[in-house]
């Protein structure tokens, strides 16, 4: 058990015996329904970010070090499912998952019998704030060694205003005391048990938290309280699910970097990538910057290798090629696109259906063929979208579709192919500096735009991470240079790209 005994200034006197728990536990309680979602099953089970929710949760505690186990108290009727998910997912700190109670009263008393009676740290969190993260842990196991109890919380934002029963104002605390409660929240478990005991004596407790349980019944325990944040919210209604999934796309903004050259390179020695779209920009700094690292590395094309992603024949002859020279085929990247501007309603069908055709029906037809081979390396599809994916763009209205369509499918598939073990990620660069925007914009002030190589380093280190449905936005970092001007290689009218958002942004 890793903790920190340093207090900071405000910390309360020591208590006469030194607190030695032997061990830290957290209890994540995921009894919830789904009522208030409108779904048919508990909403910690619904996937965002192409995993369950609960399993988002038990993450964080699982890759917390102050944490020694985790108990997971579930939803009636949906043990076994919380069950497969934990040994799917390899999570070792779990040592049971059991059935919760009718009530938060009954599951908090049936979570500290399976604690046990050792004298120990308890952390109780709501199995629906999958956004937790590590500082907030390590910080409630901390503070535990100065207090009783210790509770998350963050200042109100909004005025808050107490009413009567008809609905009219009767008071307006002052704003900058108030905060908002958040899990997880924090005890010595002497203290909790204690408060639950002499609960027990009052016929009309009703929990709604457990501090509320401390301060109404150990009135005299100071409660500590530490910062929480923003991103911490707890998934209850309908509109939690969309913040939720996008706080977790911006949570991977950065997909863990590795520290030096060594690290990459045993991380992409004797790994094959296959680059669909690699004979410049992206594709092409991607396919160098593998084959630097030790990747075996093959870049396929219209223009180099007369490869047209939208021809099922082109594409497996291509993925044969790649698995016949090296008996495998690890990674599969997907920046081949094309850019038609102009009105839709005075684009030819033969445009129109240029660009579908390579955009969208390309990517589709890559994944059909690729998912054989990603299936024997446990490996990872990568396709490239452009900020226009969240919103449509006046002459760019089949190039936003389409790359709208790119981030469902990534979700789409990350959800379908999980069972196979084959992960499915989508990335999202600024305004990059490539041969395609010069031609389809023109010359651009250096500073504004994201070097070609920053996208690759991105994508490199997506493609070697555990992340799978996400779509990980990459963007400029102060000082970001530009790579060196390169001849566009598309023919008139149509643009090459390595998807390095050809968006008016």
């Amino acid at each position: 058990m890793t903790q920190d005994q340093t207090t900071g200034p405000d910390a309360a006197a020591e208590t006469p015996t030194p607190w030695r728990p032997s061990r830290t536990v957290a209890v994540v309680l995921a009894g919830g329904t789904g009522t208030r979602l409108g779904l048919g099953i508990p909403k910690q089970l619904l996937k965002i970010a192409g995993k369950p929710i609960i399993e988002h949760t038990l993450a964080v505690f699982e890759a917390a070090p102050e944490i020694d186990e985790i108990i997971v108290l579930m939803a009636s009727g949906h043990v076994d499912d919380a069950q497969q998910i934990v040994d799917k997912a390899g999570l070792r700190k779990v040592t049971k998952v059991i059935e919760g109670g009718d009530t938060r009263n009954a599951t908090t008393r049936i979570a500290l019998d399976a604690v046990g009676p050792e004298d120990c740290n308890i952390l109780f969190h709501d199995a629906v704030r999958p956004l937790l993260s590590g500082r907030i842990v390590r910080e409630c196991v901390n503070a535990l060694w100065t207090y009783d109890a210790v509770d998350v919380a963050i200042p109100s934002a909004d005025t808050i205003i107490q009413v009567d029963d008809n609905d009219c104002i009767t008071d307006i605390p002052v704003r900058s005391r108030l905060r908002r409660g958040q899990t997880p929240q924090a005890f010595r478990s002497p203290t909790i048990r204690e408060a639950y005991r002499i609960a027990e004596g009052d016929p009309n407790f009703a929990a709604t938290d457990d501090c509320g349980v401390v301060l109404r019944y150990l009135p005299g325990t100071p409660i500590k309280v530490i910062d929480g944040s923003d991103e911490n919210i707890k998934v209850t209604h309908p509109v939690d699910v969309h913040l939720a999934d996008k706080l977790f796309q911006l949570a991977a903004a950065q997909a863990p970097r590795l520290t030096d050259h060594r690290s990459y390179s045993e991380e992409l020695t004797g790994r094959t990538i296959v680059v669909f779209g690699g004979s410049y920009g992206i594709g092409h700094e991607l396919t160098e910057l593998a084959r630097r690292f030790g990747a075996q590395v093959f870049p396929f094309s219209r223009s180099s290798t007369g490869t047209h992603v939208e021809r099922a024949e082109d594409v497996e002859a291509a993925l044969t090629t790649a698995f016949e020279a090296t008996g495998r085929i690890d990674h599969v990247v997907v920046t081949a696109g094309i850019l038609e501007r102009g009105e839709l309603a005075e684009m030819d069908e033969e445009t129109m259906d240029r660009v579908l055709q390579v955009n969208f029906v390309g990517p589709v037809t890559i994944a059909r063929q690729a998912l054989p081979y990603l299936q024997q390396t446990k490996g990872q599809l990568l396709l490239y979208t452009s900020s226009s994916y969240t919103r449509g763009r006046a002459r760019y209205a089949l190039y936003s579709a389409t790359k709208a369509a790119l981030v469902n499918l990534t979700q789409a598939l990350a959800d379908e192919w999980a069972d196979v073990g084959v992960r499915v990620n989508c990335i999202n660069p600024e305004r990059t500096a490539t041969p395609m925007r010069t031609r389809a914009f023109g010359e651009e002030p250096e500073h504004t735009l994201l070097a070609a190589e920053a996208v690759a380093q991105s994508s490199l280190d997506v493609l070697i991470s555990d992340l799978t449905g996400q779509v990980i936005d990459v963007r400029r970092a102060p000082g970001d240079g530009v790579t060196p001007s390169v001849p566009a290689q598309g023919g008139p009218g149509q643009v090459e790209t390595s998807a390095d958002v050809a968006s008016a942004n």
